[in-house]
């Protein structure tokens, strides 16, 4: 009788344990991050000559992201990575981040918002093409999506 009564106390104590670790895995999958969303707001055609916003939105789910660690605009012109900026972003309001740019020449040019929020890291990108580039000069950009050797 003792070893029926043990036994089923073993067994009552463990189905009790695995309840309580699946009751704290249900509760750590409610707590996982949201991925951080970042809207590129610089239109495609852009001025020469003329200073310009390069702007992105950040957020986190439905929420602003405000407290971004950083956000750089990466810019270059198709096919010369190379040589390209990285210039800051400045919060203005609302998890929409800015930096001011001119561009000097005609040309298609590539940019990518490199934004680290909450422990996460994003980089969409964009084409850009500025004034009125003839399209049979431009080099092609073969650069990736992935960050840059320097940068």
């Amino acid at each position: 009788m003792k070893k029926g009564i043990a036994a089923f106390s073993i067994t009552a104590m463990m189905l009790t344990g695995c309840g309580a670790e699946e009751e704290s895995h249900t509760n750590h999958e409610e707590t996982t991050f949201q991925e951080i969303v970042v809207q590129i707001q610089t239109a495609e055609q852009l001025p020469v000559g003329e200073e310009v916003v390069l702007s992105a939105k950040v957020s986190q789910g439905e929420e602003a992201v405000d407290d971004a660690d950083k956000v750089e605009f990466e810019v270059w012109e198709s096919g010369l990575r190379d040589e390209g900026k990285m210039i800051e972003g400045t919060l203005t309001k609302d998890g929409v981040y800015e930096a001011n740019h001119t561009f000097d020449h005609d040309g298609v040019y590539y940019m990518y918002a490199h934004t680290t929020a909450r422990g996460l890291h994003t980089m969409p990108k964009q084409k850009l093409t500025v004034g009125s580039p003839d399209l049979s000069s431009v080099l092609p950009d073969e650069s990736d999506d992935t960050m840059h050797k320097g940068h």
